[in-house]
């Protein structure tokens, strides 16, 4: 039997909404991610971007389990000596949920090109409302990752 291996002209891209209202950041980041790269189809192609459009509402009502908001860092650095910038995930939420969430995806997707081009398909929104309604994007079943 051959192995199947998907070309670009192959690749069907379809749109997805998830509304993060009560969703576990991690638990809602790993279905995200598993869409971005396309793990959900039967031509999925470990080194081709075979993954759809992934929106993301509510951003601001995401939460995380067992006083982990408080617990996690975040860390940046800007390049100079003594550069580096610590904070909670409950400060980056509270200032940026976009980012959160964006960075969050970003981490479980594959480095170098491949992943740089997968998270490009990601649009993070901290309100109801989304641009995209032209897509007809189609909503994604999440309650396994509801807090408990």
């Amino acid at each position: 039997m051959r192995t199947f291996s998907a070309k670009p002209s192959d690749v069907q891209r379809a749109w997805h909404v998830i509304d993060a209202d009560g969703l576990v950041l991690g638990r809602m980041c790993t279905e995200i991610a598993s869409l971005l790269r396309g793990k959900h189809k039967p031509s999925f192609t470990p080194s081709l971007d075979t993954g759809d459009h992934v929106i993301v509402i509510n951003a601001a009502k995401v939460i995380l389990t067992s006083g982990k908001a408080e617990d996690k860092k975040v860390a940046r650095h800007s390049g100079y000596p003594g550069g580096i910038r610590v904070e909670s995930y409950a400060q980056l939420l509270s200032r940026s949920p976009e980012a959160a969430i964006r960075r969050t995806v970003h981490g479980m997707l594959p480095k170098g090109r491949l992943g740089r081009a997968q998270i490009k398909k990601l649009q993070v929104y901290s309100g109801a409302e989304h641009p995209h309604l032209a897509q007809q994007p189609q909503p994604v079943d999440m309650s396994h990752a509801k807090a408990r």
